[in-house]
């Protein structure tokens, strides 16, 4: 794994060097899927990077030869930057200070990625260098405007990224590339050297891997910049307080649009927080939804125009139509409109920091929903507009946000985002690591577990919680065990003649989960089991030996099937057996 804690000790133990690593990754990089990158460094670029770390030890920069990628509306200098527009193109001498941040700590940046045009979109399919793969969820959106920074880190070329978020898109892309997605409080991060959307309201955002590393690059990245006008030293913020709180939309105020499994993901993640230590308070989410509405119904979007506007019109044809419709309305309201924006503006966050006052940060899912790209390339103004239901007002209100992966909605990807007021960011990491300690665990049960049979019980007072029924993928036999007082059966996986099997899936507290394991009896264990739509969670299976003294009754798909042609005299009593079974 390209974690940055790992990277570290194998160069640090001399399990490899920084040029055989960082050869490799440039070379798989110039193989990846299209639509991730716009441009790769060259060649005699990279040897630059290696020439100079080769003359250090590795223990003498905290980011000694970490591999990154930066979003291509962000100076890297002597790489051109075309915010994924061609005509636009320019080539910087010097790099956006934040990559100098980076570079000076031993970071090396790989290239620069596709993104949604002039950074406007939260899908990744607006880009005239292709739509943006996603690798967990195929024909769906990756997310965007930091389309190709969070792919590039989702398939494994590099150990984090660069992206912009004025709306969402750092924190979109993140949620639906399962990574962690840092929107920092504005002004934190040197936003110099960054091709503006909304110069206000702009920031950088950092994909990582994991939250060690994204606090990490957080402190790398977070300085004071004189050269930056709307640049904010940070004041001391206080940590998470013991007993702590958390703000939950009103459920009429949660919107999935039309997205079950979405919803129950969210629900599963308001439940891991209460787990983690922090107590729910239900608030008033319409002073969050009003502002958002603001940034595309109000004066805002002709801060996008004071960005690229003039460079659009006098390129006819240069940007995507979509982008371009966005950019230069066709009508433009009267001056005074703008004082009127800021006045609403104002008074939403007056009642929004009311709330937000009430809890030490707000959860809430990063995104409602995820479109398929032929959905997205259909309808592309009101999906888009969808996908910022949660985000679209975290920099007009001057919030900071940590967007982090949750429990899976069915197989898509899903996230939720922690929200705190400026500069609480350290705050939102340290509530992010108590969410990921109460992590539950998924178990599949197929045997006296299962609702209605002998042991259940054991489920219901562990607390688990029933998450529905499936079936193992057809890679199984089962094998009745006759010893014990509780009939028992056994899958072992097979690499022909294998079938399916009804299980139930759980979910289980890290503490019971424990407990539970350690009453499985020999010769069953735990192991990763595959379910038939291709996931793979905890489950039941048996020894090889199980095979030698079990019944084979891979006939039967469910095991009370077979429950009921059995009888009570057809099996041995054994006093000194266990009676847990699955």
């Amino acid at each position: 794994m390209l974690t940055i804690k790992n990277l570290l000790h194998q160069y640090r133990t001399g399990r490899t060097t920084v040029r055989r690593r960082l050869t490799e990754l440039y070379r798989t990089a110039s193989e990846a899927p299209a639509g991730i990158w716009i441009s790769l460094i060259s060649e005699a670029q990279l040897e630059q990077y290696l020439a100079r770390l080769e003359r250090l030890s590795p223990d003498s920069l905290p980011l000694y030869g970490i591999p990154f990628a930066v979003k291509d509306n962000i100076d890297l200098a002597g790489i051109p930057t075309t915010a994924a527009c061609p005509a636009y193109a320019y080539t910087p001498e010097r790099s956006a200070r934040v990559v100098e941040l980076l570079v000076e700590a031993g970071a090396v940046p790989l290239g620069k990625t596709n993104m949604d045009q002039f950074a406007t979109g939260l899908v990744g399919v607006r880009s005239p260098y292709g739509v943006t793969p996603n690798r967990l969820a195929p024909g769906y959106v990756a997310g965007g405007s930091s389309s190709g920074s969070a792919a590039a880190l989702a398939h494994g070329l590099c150990s984090f990224s660069l992206g912009t978020d004025t709306a969402g898109s750092g924190r979109i892309p993140a949620a639906f590339n399962e990574l962690v997605g840092v929107k920092p409080s504005r002004g934190l991060l040197s936003t110099r050297g960054v091709v503006p959307a909304c110069r206000t309201l702009d920031c950088v955002s950092i994909f990582a891997l994991t939250l060690e590393d994204a606090e990490i690059l957080l402190e790398a990245t977070a300085e004071f910049d004189p050269e930056d006008a709307y640049s904010r030293a940070a004041p001391k913020v206080n940590p998470l307080p013991r007993r702590w709180k958390f703000g939950v939309p009103r459920d009429e105020e949660l919107e999935f649009f039309g997205n079950c499994a979405y919803r129950d993901a969210f629900s599963r993640a308001v439940r891991r927080m209460e787990a983690a230590g922090g107590k729910r308070v239900t608030i008033d989410f319409a002073p969050f939804l009003a502002a958002a509405r603001l940034l595309y119904e109000g004066p805002w979007v002709f801060e996008r125009y004071a960005a690229v506007g003039g460079f659009i019109e006098s390129h006819p044809g240069a940007a995507l139509p979509v982008i371009e419709t966005i950019i230069t309305p066709g009508q433009t309201p009267h001056p005074s409109e703008v004082f009127r924006g800021m006045y609403r503006l104002q008074e939403c966050k007056a009642k929004a920091d009311a709330e937000l006052a009430k809890v030490d940060l707000l959860l809430t899912p990063t995104a409602g929903t995820i479109y398929r790209i032929g959905e997205v390339e259909a309808d592309p103004i009101r999906l888009n507009s969808n996908l910022g239901y949660y985000t679209n007002y975290m920099n007009l209100l001057d919030y900071a946000a940590l967007a982090i992966p949750a429990a899976r909605a069915g197989k898509l990807p899903f996230g939720v985002t922690l929200v705190g007021r400026a500069f609480d960011d350290g705050r939102l990491l340290e509530a992010a690591r108590r969410f990921r300690l109460a992590e539950p665990y998924t178990v599949a049960v197929c045997g006296a577990h299962l609702a209605g049979m002998p042991l259940h019980s054991e489920l219901e007072e562990l607390g688990a919680r029933f998450l529905g029924s499936a079936e193992t993928a057809p890679r199984y036999r089962m094998y009745a065990l006759e010893k014990g007082s509780v009939p028992k059966p056994a899958l072992l996986r097979t690499e022909k003649d294998g079938t399916s099997f009804y299980v139930e899936l759980y979910e289980l507290s890290e503490n019971a989960f424990a407990r539970f394991v350690a009453r499985i009896p020999p010769p069953l264990g735990l192991g990763m089991l595959e379910l038939r739509d291709g996931s793979r969670v905890s489950g039941f299976i048996g020894e090889a030996v199980a095979a030698e003294c079990g019944r084979d009754i891979s006939g039967f798909s469910d095991w009370r099937a077979y429950i009921r042609t059995c009888t009570k005299s057809e099996w041995k009593a054994d006093s000194h057996a266990e009676t847990n079974a699955v």
